[in-house]
């Protein structure tokens, strides 16, 4: 991203709905270039939650699309999701996935006060920057037990890893906020406790995939009679 290009990140509405094919499109192609998986959403649901202001889109100075993220809840109300973050090719490494999550999590906070906010993630900078917003990681166990929301994982290529674990593991890694039990440590930043536990989690990340992906190809390779 030039240093000189103005972005805006702003709540979405139903203005931006022309761009639900573009975001849609970019998600799966940056899914399939980092060889993850992703739980599909269909441009008719990216534009929904426009309608249903529970999106953050990022534009341009002059009205090109650079990054989006929206908000799912679950549980009655109970837990919120920040899912489907997204920033265009031509707007990365400058700072805008952080600022798209911020301005996300502050429109999660004001719509759902009490809820629970967590966010299920393969990659290490989105943990970075959901630890920098208080985010811990947690056990599946902590998340919602809304058959809706793990229904949405059904279009993951690790689907099969996520059932095998009895919706207990999979190769994301779960992480969560809750406010009414949040405490701030005057003494450490979140960014600082980032710091030292960063190479922990990414040593983490790699065990994972490495257990989970050879117990599924185990799993493949043996006959069935």
């Amino acid at each position: 991203m030039e240093n000189n290009t103005i972005v805006i990140v702003q709540i979405a509405n139903s203005s931006h709905t022309h761009y639900s094919e573009k975001i849609c499109e970019e998600m799966q192609s940056s899914a399939q270039a980092r060889g993850t998986g992703i739980a599909k959403r269909s441009p008719d649901y990216v534009a929904q939650k426009m309608l249903e202001e529970k999106a953050v889109i990022a534009l341009s100075s002059n009205g090109e699309w650079a990054g989006f993220c929206y908000i799912e809840t679950w549980g009655h109300g109970k837990y919120v999701a920040n899912s489907g973050l997204i920033v265009a090719p031509q707007f990365r490494k400058g700072g805008l996935a952080k600022r798209i999550k911020q301005e996300v999590f502050n429109l999660s906070r004001k719509k759902y006060p009490e809820a629970k906010i967590f966010g299920l993630t393969t990659g290490l900078a989105v943990m970075k920057i959901n630890s920098e917003l208080g985010y811990e990681p947690v056990t599946y166990s902590e998340l919602t037990d809304d058959d809706a929301f793990w229904n949405g994982c059904k279009s993951c290529i690790n689907y099969e890893i996520l059932l095998s674990k009895e919706r207990k593991n999979c190769l994301c890694t779960a992480m969560l906020i809750d406010p009414l039990a949040a405490k701030i440590d005057s003494k450490t930043s979140p960014e600082e406790n980032f710091r030292r536990k960063s190479k922990l989690y990414e040593r983490f990340l790699r065990l994972k995939k490495h257990v989970l992906l050879r117990s599924k190809k185990i799993k493949s390779s043996i006959p069935l009679f």
